[in-house]
């Protein structure tokens, strides 16, 4: 008996610092697999880009490979104003903007960097919040109705998609992207 009692406290206080603490929690990280997945695919997409954004010199933002493509600056501005588009149907919000308010007003690096960030930083809410169950609830982006869930992946797929666009800009200038920094020092 006096084990079961030893147990049970440490369970309990286990569970009580899990709460208290400000780590995450490994019980509820196994809970919620599929939303933590997400998130760091998020986390992990979010990064690369803004290191991307950040390398191309500002001589380089108006480039394009071909005429018929958006410049560098025009990848970053685009992705930036859809962090908006596909993130606030996931936070039950309305982009109160036009949907290429930043493509269509910014195009200095120093403006566009900075507003590719704010806009992963609002991102950031909608991915924060995310579990498992709110994962799977509908949210609508004008007439069309999705998960949160569906939202959120497709904000990284096509993040994930413009960062291979950046990638070919970046080594047409001779630059190395982020992704491949590492194997480059080995």
């Amino acid at each position: 008996m006096n084990r079961l009692r030893v147990r049970a406290a440490a369970i309990i206080g286990g569970g009580l610092v899990c709460l208290l603490s400000a780590a995450p929690c490994a019980l509820w990280a196994q809970s919620n697999r599929l939303s933590a997945d997400v998130k760091r695919d998020y986390r992990n997409i979010r990064d690369i880009f803004i290191r991307a954004a950040e390398k191309m010199p500002e001589e380089n933002y108006g480039f394009k490979p071909s005429p018929d493509v958006r410049s560098f600056g025009q990848q970053v501005a685009h992705v930036a104003d859809d962090q908006y588009n596909l993130c606030a149907p996931a936070k039950g919000e309305t982009r109160k903007a036009a949907y290429t308010q930043i493509e269509d007003t910014l195009s200095r690096k120093a403006d566009l960097v900075g507003a590719l960030k704010e806009a992963f930083a609002y991102c950031d809410g909608a991915y924060d919040a995310l579990t498992d169950a709110s994962g799977a609830e509908a949210v609508k982006m004008g007439k069309m109705g999705r998960t949160r869930f569906g939202m959120l992946n497709w904000n990284l797929w096509h993040t994930w998609e413009h960062y291979g666009n950046v990638v070919v800009y970046l080594r047409m200038k001779g630059l190395v992207p982020p992704t491949s920094e590492r194997m480059q020092m080995k």
